[in-house]
């Protein structure tokens, strides 16, 4: 991008977490062992749903298309943090920070998306289950994930072509451990109002949207589940939502502390911190949240590494 003295900017520089030398050891085995457990956590669900037949069902199949964006969601992140801790550098070039910006909204965006449609499939099997395996079959599922692949590159294409236009000042320092997009437009030379009117209509219509159909989904789920006379199938019906319900809470409550506190809009490490929440930790808690309370998938990891099954 030109800037107003023909010059331009070849890199940025990543704060990350901390700048204190004592800390950036424990950062780097902190971050390096959760980002190894997210790995591993979500391969074992996306290995135990291809390998177990039982698990192939648009539950497990939206499950594991979510473990493989997460994977992808961390590994924008996480080993640029730890190459930059291990080499004592905050160095990230303009094309790699427009690179991982791009990848990191696309894989964020998936997840969104994800979490909607598994919440529309809990929404069919509970509140329409004679009609179920019908409407939720191959190709309708098969659709339902393209579509949340492709909304996700357009969101993602469509902001980073708007950070392109943007001019930056020589040795911009950007308060956080990624490329973040607030963040990023923020520390811009240039007029930021279009980027700005994008970033607010774009997170009202793709972040509100999801979290509604989410919402209106569970409210039909909770009317439907209340109707159920028996004790024991009420607790059924609810059992199978709990996890998903789990990672969503967890998914948006920290993201909307992120950017709808106070703080979000500033040039401090203090919402860096917090963003480590959804970033990292969601990511990686996800796999032990739906295989501690799942049977299904407990029993298809004993298949999978040779174990009794009973």
């Amino acid at each position: 991008m030109e800037l107003g003295n023909d010059t331009q900017i070849s890199e940025f520089l990543l704060l990350g977490l901390s700048e204190e030398p004592e800390l950036q050891p424990l950062l780097f085995g902190l971050f390096l062992s959760m980002y190894l457990v997210t790995v591993c956590g979500n391969l074992l669900i996306i290995l135990a749903t291809i390998s177990d037949s039982h698990l192939h069902t648009p539950m497990y199949f939206f499950l594991s298309n979510l473990s493989f964006a997460d994977i992808c969601l961390t590994s924008t992140t996480v080993p640029k943090m730890l190459m930059n801790i291990q080499t004592q550098s905050k160095v990230i070039t303009y094309e790699g920070c427009i690179t991982q910006l791009f990848f990191f909204i696309f894989f964020a965006g998936v997840d969104d998306f994800l979490l909607t449609v598994m919440a529309y499939d809990r929404y069919m099997a509970i509140c329409h289950p004679l009609h179920y395996t019908i409407i939720m079959n191959s190709w309708l599922c098969g659709q339902l994930v393209l579509a949340s692949w492709i909304l996700s590159a357009l969101y993602s294409l469509l902001h980073s072509l708007m950070t392109l236009r943007l001019s930056f000042c020589p040795h911009v320092e950007i308060p956080h451990f990624y490329c973040d997009l607030s963040k990023l437009v923020h520390l811009a030379c240039s007029d930021t109002f279009l980027n700005d009117m994008v970033i607010y209509f774009t997170g009202v219509l793709l972040g509100g949207g999801p979290l509604t159909g989410i919402l209106y989904s569970y409210s039909k789920i909770v009317s439907s589940i209340r109707t159920i006379s028996s004790a024991q199938e009420k607790y059924k019906a609810f059992s199978t939502c709990a996890s998903h319900l789990s990672i969503v809470s967890l998914f948006y409550c920290t993201l909307l502390g992120v950017y709808l506190s106070p703080g979000a809009t500033h040039s401090s490490q203090s919402s860096a911190t917090a963003s480590v929440m959804y970033t990292v930790v969601t990511p990686m808690v996800n796999p032990f949240i739906y295989s501690l309370r799942n049977k299904d998938i407990k029993r298809a990891l004993k298949r999978l590494f040779g174990g009794k099954v009973y």
